[in-house]
């Protein structure tokens, strides 16, 4: 724990980092973020030319990127503490580029579901980008530096799925991957000519294992890691398995077919703007009085929340859920990310932050063909029991299995 911080961590120079790359970030996640809505609706308009039932291939389709970017995610992560952090931050905006736009040219659902695996393969901005943050920032201002850009993260998400609906709606799905891949590229720019990073590989003492795996194990045997990485699964497992069902509960709930894209995209960023709000405020918190604090409390309000959306007898009492929702994940996510960050070692941060966006693939790989199997089987309601039930698990878990942080014993 006594290594030198690397050089990118110069006083003079991380605010300006930070600030240029939480601008990055909201573009690109406005860009990502404004295919939701319509994404299960795409899939059915596209059609299937192997028979496959569309509901399987709407998970397919949320599962595929998230299951090579999980695989991928860790090797890039540690190219980053290998090569620079900036690098693969223009290699995940510049190549996501590319794969959006040709998204907006698919025959079938089939061809989906492969441009959506390459996707997850040459894309991750968010890790890439909180690696390069995390590597920065001090390590005292990590609460605020993460909920910033989860901040960044969180209006993205709030503009996005609205701007995507509409844009759906008005001309058609080809235009909105037209328009994610044009913000996309200007977000790439924006980092190329506006960070500068004097990397140099950090100098790791003999007893450090080199190697991908041998960091992995390194980083792996901190204390309070691998349950910050669970908490991390649990966590989008819980944002991600209504996702496919939620067009489709949205029409149960009686909502228009015509205005079921932009119904939908209103509810995601509604959510998703809470959320930013509240990580600003609950990150500072964090940072005064403990992260692990705010994740129980905050976990166990989402447990509550989902059990009422499962109640939901209309369109509206679903947004204003969803957003209590929202305000109580501004807590939870970058509090995880903090976490991460006290937990680990200096110069170990693109391992570390690969290893999460690999985590969080996973999750996101497994929740929506949970969702859609236990929608398929059970009903669309019990989707978001089992996102409570999930929430439930992750207060126990933060209770019982995470450190105390230096804010919680001061």
């Amino acid at each position: 724990m006594n290594l030198q911080p690397i050089p990118l961590a110069a006083a003079a120079n991380w605010k300006r980092t930070l600030y240029i790359m939480f601008f990055a970030q909201t573009i690109t996640s406005i860009g990502f973020s404004s295919i939701f809505p319509f994404l299960p609706l795409y899939v059915q308009s596209l059609g299937s030319t192997t028979g496959l039932r569309t509901e399987l291939l709407t998970g397919l389709v949320f599962s595929a990127q998230a299951f090579t970017m999980m695989i991928a995610s860790p090797l890039w992560g540690s190219l980053a503490d290998r090569w620079g952090r900036k690098l693969m931050v223009e290699r995940a905006m510049f190549g996501g580029t590319v794969i959006l736009g040709l998204m907006a040219f698919a025959r079938s659902a089939e061809e989906l579901v492969v441009l959506r695996a390459i996707q997850g393969l040459i894309t991750g901005t968010i890790g890439a980008a909180n690696a390069l943050v995390a590597a920065t920032v001090p390590r005292e201002r990590t609460g605020y530096a993460m909920g910033l850009m989860q901040v960044g993260m969180g209006l993205g998400v709030g503009i996005g799925p609205v701007l995507g609906g509409a844009i759906a709606d008005a001309y058609g799905y080809p235009a909105a991957f037209y328009a994610t891949a044009a913000l996309l590229a200007a977000a790439g720019v924006i980092v190329l000519f506006g960070v500068q990073e004097n990397f140099t590989p950090p100098v790791r003492p003999a007893s450090r294992p080199a190697g991908v795996i041998g960091g992995w194990r390194t980083l792996l045997s901190a204390p309070g890691v691998m349950m910050v990485y669970a908490l991390r699964f649990i966590n989008h497992m819980g944002r991600m398995i209504f996702m496919p069902i939620l067009p489709m509960f949205l029409l149960a709930l009686l909502v228009s077919p015509e205005r079921v894209n932009s119904f939908t995209g209103l509810v995601v960023g509604i959510a998703a703007a809470a959320t930013t709000v509240f990580a600003v405020l609950l990150g500072r918190l964090g940072d005064r009085i403990g992260h692990r604090r705010i994740l129980i409390a905050c976990s166990f309000c989402c447990f509550g929340f989902f059990t009422l959306q499962a109640l939901a007898t209309g369109g509206w009492q679903l947004l204003l859920l969803q957003a209590l929702t929202g305000m109580a994940l501004g807590g939870i996510v970058p509090g995880i990310s903090a976490l991460l960050a006290n937990y680990t070692r200096l110069g170990d941060e693109g391992a570390a932050y690969g290893l999460d966006n690999s985590v969080v693939s996973g999750a996101r790989m497994v929740g929506p063909l949970l969702g859609v199997g236990i929608g398929m089987w059970l009903g669309l309601r019990a989707v978001f029991v089992a996102a409570a039930l999930l929430y439930l698990v992750a207060a126990a878990l933060a209770s019982l299995g995470l450190p105390k942080t230096a804010a919680e014993r001061s």
